[in-house]
């Protein structure tokens, strides 16, 4: 049962309440290189990309905004640190939402500049909690970045911005560590009914980053915790994209384009269903109906282990059963990838 949420509007998108989990993702460019960043911009939205974050560490940063969002029609979000005022000349900017910790902004008159000026163009902004950056005396409190002390550090910081009337917020509690991560989040989604962004940090390069984020953001989805998620991958951003999205295909959230699924193979198998499924998925890149495909390598097991998918293929010697919805339809011989796109796309 999804964990209902206070909406939060990004751009021209609605996260929390009903409304589908948003994938984000977040360049990595060099700030300074614009026209890398625009590149990489363009895709990541291509990829699917929904929300779109980049670092602004300096004033002269602050011309990302502009560029990107002429290049990529996706809300864009500035992830800032300590400086305010960098905060105020992205909402100059025409920026979407921001990435602040109020805490970390100096004096409160300045969380109160930031508030007002948010608050005048309907801006939200995410609180990002980390293991590894607590505040000094909260981990001293408790001794380690436990769960605990990362829903106090995140209420705090909430706190600083509810004292300026500000409530337009969207809360991250990430750690590395999974279990860490995931009561952290259980902890704070019963705390409050702010939208969550859900993920990983620091979860690594591609294979164990896709386990941890598997794990952890996956694990959360299926407790209805999470309203938008990012698949933080030391890789680049269109793969945590894809990620994201197979992520809330395997949590049962209904998302667009093919999904193949295939055997493991054994003794019995007479095709090469590895390259065939590689293929398939190859030559539906852009196919946008949300069907399951199923890749089998023999007819002992493959149309009744794969009767729920739309479509799909079960090999034998130098031939493969075609099956639509568990139906046996007829054999394919010669262009079997070919011919299965093809009935793919008379679905």
């Amino acid at each position: 049962m999804r964990k209902v949420k206070r909406e939060v509007k990004i751009g021209n998108l609605v996260i929390g309440g009903h409304n589908p989990v948003a994938v984000q993702t977040m360049l990595n460019v060099p700030v300074a290189d614009i026209p890398g960043n625009v590149a990489q911009a363009k895709r990541v939205v291509e990829a699917g990309c929904q929300i779109l974050r980049a670092s602004v560490p300096s004033l002269e940063d602050v011309r990302i905004v502009e560029a990107v969002k002429n290049a990529a029609d996706v809300p864009f979000v500035a992830d800032i640190h300590f400086n305010y005022k960098i905060a105020l000349a992205c909402v100059d900017a025409g920026v979407d939402k921001i990435r602040i910790n109020p805490g970390n902004i100096g004096a409160d008159e300045n969380v109160r500049a930031v508030a007002r000026a948010c608050n005048a163009k309907n801006i939200p902004i995410r609180i990002g909690v980390n293991a590894g950056s607590l505040e000094k005396e909260i981990l001293a409190k408790y001794g380690a970045p436990v769960p605990e002390a990362l829903v106090e550090s995140a209420m705090y910081h909430v706190a600083l911005l509810e004292k300026h009337d500000f409530n337009n917020i969207v809360i991250s509690i990430k750690s590395s560590n999974v279990p860490t991560m995931m009561q952290a989040y259980r902890l704070l989604s019963e705390k409050c009914d702010y939208p969550l962004h859900v993920g990983v940090t620091e979860a690594g390069t591609y294979r164990m980053g896709l386990i941890k984020s598997g794990m952890g953001i996956g694990g959360l989805l299926l407790e209805g915790i999470g309203d938008t998620l990012r698949v933080s991958l030391t890789d680049d951003p269109e793969k945590e994209v894809q990620a994201g999205y197979d992520i809330l295909r395997a949590a049962g959230h209904a998302v667009g384009g093919p999904e193949i699924i295939s055997c493991p193979t054994c003794g019995r198998t007479n095709i090469q269903v590895a390259q065939i499924a590689d293929e398939v998925e190859k030559r539906l890149k852009g196919y946008k109906k949300p069907i399951k495909v199923a890749v089998m390598g023999c007819v002992v097991n493959g149309p009744g282990e794969a009767r729920e998918a739309d479509i799909g293929i079960a090999g034998g010697k130098d031939e493969a059963l075609l099956f639509i919805r568990g139906e046996k339809i007829r054999m394919l011989r010669g262009d079997i990838v070919g011919q299965l796109v093809d009935e793919i796309y008379k679905l």
